[in-house]
């Protein structure tokens, strides 16, 4: 469990930005339900998604969330696992591999979602906070999951049901090589 606590560079909690935001949380939480409760929609509804807004700025760790306004789901996730770490709830992050478009034709993208543990409930849950949109309906629930996607077999799309400590080193590239993230693609599997 401790790997899921940890700071790394991508999930940087220790950043003065997301400390402000992770006592702001607590000072509105009455448990620690509701501050995982209340994490989940600050980065969901207060965090556009890059891809929503075509915002070609790239955010490459957890604190450039905050300190953009904007990230794709990759930093999102860092962002709410930041935010739950500093608060000493394990997070971490589960990918999917997704169709680009509505068939396979224009390849693949990797999707990534938080994993945290509630221990009242003694399990772990999946949440997706990527942001919602006119044709993405993602909600916070402790029984069942509400994902940004549903996994297509047909087309080759995976669900990896994984949990990670870190963002993956591939991902962290990527983002690193980038100048804008409308531009970037992921075409390798997990």
């Amino acid at each position: 469990m401790k790997e899921f606590l940890i700071e790394t560079k991508s999930i940087d909690y220790m950043h003065p930005l997301i400390q402000q935001k992770v006592q702001k949380l607590k000072n509105q939480s009455g448990d620690e339900i509701d501050y995982i409760k209340r994490s989940y929609f600050f980065v969901r509804d207060e965090i556009p998604h890059s891809w929503d807004i075509q915002a070609k700025i790239v955010s490459r760790t957890a604190s450039d969330v905050l300190k953009n306004n904007t990230g794709i789901c990759w930093v999102k996730s860092c962002l709410l696992a930041a935010l739950l770490r500093a608060n000493g709830i394990p997070s971490g992050i589960s990918y999917q591999l997704l169709t680009r478009a509505d068939d396979e034709s224009d390849g693949y993208m990797i999707h990534a979602l938080n994993t945290v543990y509630i221990k009242d409930l003694n399990k772990w849950i999946r949440l997706d906070a990527r942001g919602n949109n006119e044709n993405i309906n993602v909600r916070f629930s402790l029984d069942e999951e509400h994902l940004a996607y549903s996994i297509r077999n047909e087309f080759g799309e995976i669900d990896y049901q994984d949990n990670h400590a870190d963002l993956d080193q591939r991902l962290v590239d990527i983002l690193a090589q980038s100048d804008n993230i409308l531009e970037i693609r992921t075409d390798f599997e997990f």
